[in-house]
């Protein structure tokens, strides 16, 4: 279990009226044992074709080596894909941390995760992505880079068994179309820090027409940075200070203009809110898969196809500096026109708001309170001469968060936050089809949860996290695509502070659904709820 560092505690639902489609008898509270970790989350969809797997990782992670290795295209499954699917199957058995894993083919991140902590007796678990938008450099080989750092000796001996498979269905008939994916995924070349941002340089084909940067971005490592929305502005009596308090934004810069902004996810991995008993058998949203986020950087494609290397630069603003913590590795999607040797442009538009970010403390009946409003407004306008002719795009942003932070005396306990971030952006592209397109979305992501230590040295969690998303794109006015999705995790649990393990007691209740509905994907709903580690209730909706 990872303790949140200072004094922020020594240590932060059933849905439905259906009956539960399991009726499992839980234990009275936590043993040696749990179910394996699993989520609520659909699984990738795949064409009822033929596939081929390729194994890309088989290590045993117990230190900070890396595994290295080479990844081959299978010769009987080649290309152009329908879809490759990305799945880590692992196990581990004993006492250890929750650990973050980073995976590399070809320079280029394709996967981030954080690991699940294991019981006594052990567990498996598997988490899948679709990474067909990297078809491009999955195409020929590349070498393979992957780490989850781990600690392992005579107190943590949990080692973590980890194979990575990646499965490939070729395209082929009315069903099984080959994807759409960008011509080209690019890493940074040179990547470096540059105190708590990460740089580099990107030099695109001269017949770039649309370029988007991933980014993967996490705070983490058990510093104040991983719980960075709960850091306090220094002048207030806080074990986790920050200058301008918990405001954070993702930042790109494109030689040396914003580019893009972005609200952060909330990462809450599993030993998190000093209580791994929330998390042993349902992660908080996003910690088994790490979602990158995209920056659409095409009004800046007329200005960098000449050549040259650009300069990139992603930082997160808020970190007091030389605070260490964020982890933001980099990617470029790169769109080609292939009847076109260059592209030319320019930018028309780049109107960057004032960044706000106001908080405030007071005392309010025994209550240390923060209450914190930020916010920030892009629009970057920009122009390219293809062989379509003129193509203009327009991306406009707008960030915002909203947070209460309230906590009791020096030992901070009671400590809650209720906690808001809303991201919204639009893209808007005139010339590249007959009608103009519109690409809409609206994010929300909450994090509600309060710590609670009794006299008798009782911890007691409750904590809501949810990840929703509405996103539309038009043509014209024709809806091309609508979709919403709510990842929803709510849990509670308690155990006793310093004690041996078989005295904790430890008890927990979890539920996590997640709902999807729209085009394409259709209608998708499901509940998982556990008991003191045991799996109680699965609940799948839409039928």
């Amino acid at each position: 279990m990872r303790p949140i560092p200072g004094a922020f505690v020594a240590a932060v639902l059933v849905f439905g009226a259906a009956a539960p489609a399991l009726a499992v008898e839980p234990p009275p509270e936590f043993g040696t044992d749990w179910d394996d970790p699993r989520t609520a989350v659909p699984a990738v969809t795949r064409p009822a074709t033929a596939s081929c797997t390729v194994r890309i990782v088989d290590e045993e992670f117990d230190d900070f080596t890396p595994f290295t290795g080479t990844f081959t295209p299978p010769a009987e499954c080649p290309g152009p894909w329908n879809k490759v699917v990305l799945r880590l199957e692992g196990k581990v058995q004993g006492v250890q941390y929750d650990r973050l894993g980073h995976l590399e083919v070809g320079g280029v991140t394709v996967f981030k995760t954080s690991t699940p902590e294991p019981s006594r007796d052990g567990i498996t678990w598997s988490v899948e992505k679709d990474v067909t938008a990297y078809a491009p450099l999955l195409s020929k080989p590349q070498p393979v880079w992957m780490l989850i750092g781990n600690v392992v000796n005579e107190t943590y001996t949990g080692v973590l068994d980890v194979q990575v498979y990646l499965t490939f269905y070729p395209a082929g008939g009315p069903h099984a179309p080959a994807a759409r994916t960008a011509s080209d995924v690019l890493p940074l070349t040179n990547p470096r820090r540059e105190g708590s941002a990460q740089v580099g340089e990107v030099t695109v084909p001269a017949n770039t027409t649309r370029l988007v940067a991933e980014v993967y971005a996490t705070g983490s490592g058990g510093g104040c940075e991983e719980f960075w929305y709960i850091t306090a502005p220094t002048v207030v009596p806080y074990s986790c200070p920050a200058d301008d308090g918990p405001y954070r934004e993702v930042l790109i810069e494109v030689d040396g203009r914003a580019a893009g902004i972005a609200m952060p996810f909330p990462h809450v991995y599993t030993g998190g809110w000093s209580n791994p008993f929330l998390w042993y058998v349902l992660p908080a949203p996003r910690a088994f898969n790490v979602r990158p986020i995209l920056f659409d950087l095409t009004p800046f494609v007329g200005l960098l196809t000449d050549g040259q290397p650009h300069h990139l630069k992603v930082n997160v603003l808020g970190v007091p500096e030389g605070r260490p913590g964020w982890d933001l590795p980099t990617n470029l999607l790169v769109w080609r026109d292939a009847r076109a040797t260059r592209v030319t442009g320019g930018l028309l538009q780049h109107a960057l708001g004032t960044l706000t970010n106001d908080s405030t403390h007071a005392e309010v009946e025994g209550w240390h309170q923060v209450d914190t409003r930020g916010g920030h407004h892009l629009k970057v306008s920009g122009y390219a001469r293809t062989s379509r002719g003129w193509e203009l795009t327009t991306v406009e942003q707008t960030v915002s968060n909203d947070s209460l932070h309230r906590w009791v005396g020096d030992m901070e306990n009671p400590d809650e936050l209720t906690a808001t971030w809303d991201d919204t952006s639009t893209v808007t592209v005139v010339g590249r089809d007959v009608f103009p397109t519109v690409s809409r979305s609206e994010k929300r992501f909450v994090l509600d949860g309060l710590i609670r230590v009794t006299p008798e040295n009782r911890l007691t969690t409750t904590i809501t996290v949810s990840d929703a998303e509405k996103a539309l794109e038009l043509r014209g006015l024709q809806p091309l695509t609508h979709q919403t999705f709510s990842d929803v995790y709510t849990g509670e649990a308690s155990w006793t502070l310093g004690v041996p393990r078989a005295q904790r007691n430890a008890v927990g209740t979890s539920t996590h659904r997640y709902q999807r509905d729209g085009v394409p994907g259709g209608c998708y709903d499901r509940s998982l709820s556990t008991r003191n580690g045991t799996v109680v209730s699965d609940v799948q909706g839409c039928e």
